[in-house]
């Protein structure tokens, strides 16, 4: 134990010493805090069953709507959008300061989120195939590529925003968040057609991710912008919540009449913004906690990898949750309806082994994210600067 510690102390000063002195951690701090909070929201308000004979999916949060206050902890989208549009819109500034063309700098920005997709789509377009082939029901083959392939929509937002860059870079954040209001008042006000609802899903992403671009132009620069932000993001949430009549859950509940997610609602845009805002105030407290190389460190190695990390983290909780369906019986926390305070301690217990699960996955396709080939020797970190503008961080550290 010792010596793992010795060997991980080592490797922190590595990835401290040899991180550019004008980098701002606190991008990275926030990036790497959104991507583990939709992992861990996801293996704790997703449940797959098998009550109905195949694998079914559920959430706690259609039998105890009282834990809907736990979606506005792990629902952290707006701050990975938010740290996107901040650093598209810092990276472009750059590429053009250098002369360099658009469709070079979005080639490359949009490389690292495609390459680990591959990957995903090959091995479950082989496993759905073997399954059906094996017997398999065919409603328990499509849950169980709904979870996988659900995040995909999130890539594909932040792939068309992050090529319109240059247009929407100095777009006040008011414009999307006027279409958002206009759509809602259409579609709940005078029973607009539900497919409107869908201009949502550009538009309410647009919000956070203009304001990330707004960051870069030094808009928050002092605190009281940020406080303002988060201010009147609550206040708005909280008035729509309780007099609008909208969800409290800042995700979909299945059986729901509304879904605040899927497409974006007003309350989920006002949520967001509020979540932005406090983002935008814990710069400071998050700069000097990654001055200490073993926090710094661990945030690295997620923002190297925070694609395999969220395009893995549910088929991770599916390949356990199918691993004990071998024990014959229904696992708590795991098989059982998520309908007690029983479910939700033991699904607790159960968020490690999804983690070890995870590791996994990442320790087989990082390689895909990652670029480069493995090093010959065992042994060998590689650490390579990046600009402080690229979404990855400051270093690249691969381990064979």
């Amino acid at each position: 134990m010792s010596r793992l510690r010795a060997r991980w102390a080592a490797l922190a000063d590595r990835i401290d010493a040899g991180t550019p002195a004008d980098r701002d951690r606190s991008v990275d701090a926030l990036r790497a805090l959104a991507v583990l909070g939709v992992v861990l929201g996801h293996w704790l308000v997703t449940a797959l069953t098998t009550a109905d004979g195949g694998l079914s999916t559920t959430s706690p949060l259609a039998h105890m709507s009282r834990l809907a206050p736990v979606t506005w902890v792990f629902q952290t989208l707006s701050v990975f959008f938010l740290v996107g549009g901040h650093v598209a819109a810092r990276s472009h500034e750059s590429a053009l300061a250098r002369g360099g063309s658009y469709r070079t700098w979005v080639v490359q920005r949009l490389r690292r989120l495609f390459r680990p997709v591959a990957a995903v789509l090959t091995l479950w377009a082989v496993a759905a195939g073997g399954m059906l082939l094996g017997g398999a029901e065919l409603n328990t083959v499509q849950t169980l590529l709904r979870l996988v392939l659900s995040p995909l929509w999130f890539l594909l937002v932040f792939t068309a925003l992050t090529a319109a860059t240059p247009l929407v870079a100095r777009l006040s954040p008011l414009w999307p968040l006027a279409v958002v209001a206009g759509v809602d008042v259409w579609r709940f006000g005078f029973g607009g057609p539900e497919w409107i609802g869908w201009v949502n899903v550009a538009a309410g992403w647009l919000v956070p991710y203009s304001l990330g671009a707004a960051w870069s132009r030094g808009v928050f620069a002092r605190r009281t912008p940020a406080a303002l932000l988060l201010g009147a993001g609550a206040v708005a949430t909280a008035a729509l919540i309780l007099w609008g009549e909208y969800p409290a859950s800042m995700v979909g509940v299945p059986g729901a009449r509304i879904s605040n997610l899927n497409p974006p609602t007003l309350a989920a845009v006002a949520f967001g913004a509020a979540q932005c805002g406090l983002a935008l105030l814990l710069r400071e407290p998050l700069a000097r906690a990654m001055r200490r190389p073993r926090a710094w460190a661990k945030v690295a190695l997620v923002n190297v990898s925070a694609m395999t990390i969220f395009l893995w983290h549910q088929t991770a909780m599916m390949a356990v949750t199918a691993l004990g369906l071998l024990a014959s019986v229904d696992l708590p926390g795991l098989h059982t309806v998520p309908d007690s305070p029983e479910w939700i301690a033991a699904r607790l217990l159960w968020l490690p082994v999804f983690a070890a699960a995870l590791a996994v996955c990442w320790a087989a396709f990082r390689i895909h994210e990652q670029g480069g080939r493995r090093p010959k020797s065992a042994r060998t970190t590689r650490i390579t600067a990046r600009s402080h503008t690229e979404a990855a961080p400051a270093k690249e550290i691969t381990h064979a």
